[in-house]
């Protein structure tokens, strides 16, 4: 079994997965818009029809889904979870990998050693996603 996080954006899902790949060393492997799909789309806004339906993101054999959500359905930001990501016996690595998540975001634990023994910091980055570092180096 895997678990995979699933994301709703709120119209700035490519973006967001676009700069995930670029933060993780990952790509986009499926990226589906609403007019390439067999639903009916007549009744959403013509700008809408290029958000995406549904994306996957992998990176080093984990993935992220995610979508925009549709017209008419409130994006109420993100809250209760974070995503977290464990870079294994590299720190200088995880801090690279926090650095950049944390562009335009904002730093809301530093990445620095925790009083466990790993390097540790959490952030929420520029499309609100809240994720957690850690290296247990």
């Amino acid at each position: 079994m895997d678990l995979e996080p699933y994301l709703t954006f709120d119209g700035k899902c490519e973006e967001a997965l676009s700069f995930y790949a670029q933060c993780l060393g990952g790509k986009v492997v499926m990226l589906q818009r609403f007019a390439d799909t067999p639903a009916d789309t007549a009744q959403l806004p013509p700008e809408w029809k290029q958000k995406v339906m549904h994306a996957t993101l992998e990176a080093e054999g984990q993935r992220i889904m995610g979508s925009d959500r549709m017209p008419g359905h409130p994006f109420n930001g993100y809250n209760g979870f974070s995503i977290s990501i464990n870079v294994p016996r590299d720190s200088e690595r995880g801090r690279r990998v926090f650095d950049a998540l944390a562009a335009g975001g904002r730093v809301d634990v530093p990445f620095e050693k925790a009083f466990w023994g790993a390097h540790f910091g959490m952030l929420t980055d520029k499309f609100g996603v809240p994720w957690m570092v850690n290296c247990d180096e």
